[in-house]
């Protein structure tokens, strides 16, 4: 199955006409994506404060569908994949009472901090890529089985 993040959102996600704030989006997102690492045993202080290796955002994107409110009960699905050896794709599918309220997609690439500049994806991120987009996958194919059935 998809890696699975669960949020409530809360009033102070929201703007001033009451729906989540286009950037409380992305912010959610990263919540998720950190949650994602460290269930897959990455240590996120180390990851997060590792002085030879970072993982910037070089590209995001988000598609709204339907309105979220304070209260709603998000269910935001992960689908890492790798685009190359050193960088990486994030699509997120929240989703509200199973119906998809927003997509998003974070690209994020691989730099040595220390001269910043590009490099290659270390094993334990290829893990993560891997595990995460097998288990997306299978999820996927059940879930088509289960159309057709």
């Amino acid at each position: 199955m998809a890696f699975a993040y669960y949020y409530t959102v809360r009033f102070q996600d929201t703007d001033a006409a009451g729906v989540v704030y286009f950037a409380n989006v992305l912010r959610i997102c990263h919540e998720a994506y950190e949650v994602s690492l460290a269930a897959s045993g990455i240590n996120l202080k180390s990851f997060f404060t590792n002085p030879s290796v970072a993982f910037p955002i070089v590209h995001a994107n988000v598609d709204f569908f339907r309105p979220m409110y304070c209260g709603d009960n998000l269910v935001i699905s992960l689908l890492p994949e790798k685009i190359g050896s050193d960088k990486f794709e994030v699509t997120y599918e929240m989703t509200v009472d199973e119906v998809i309220a927003a997509k998003a997609i974070t690209r994020h690439t691989c730099i040595d901090v220390s001269i910043r500049s590009r490099q290659e994806l270390p094993n334990y991120m290829n893990h993560w890529l891997e595990t995460n987009h097998r288990d997306a996958e299978g999820a996927e194919r059940r879930r088509s089985r289960e159309e057709v059935m």
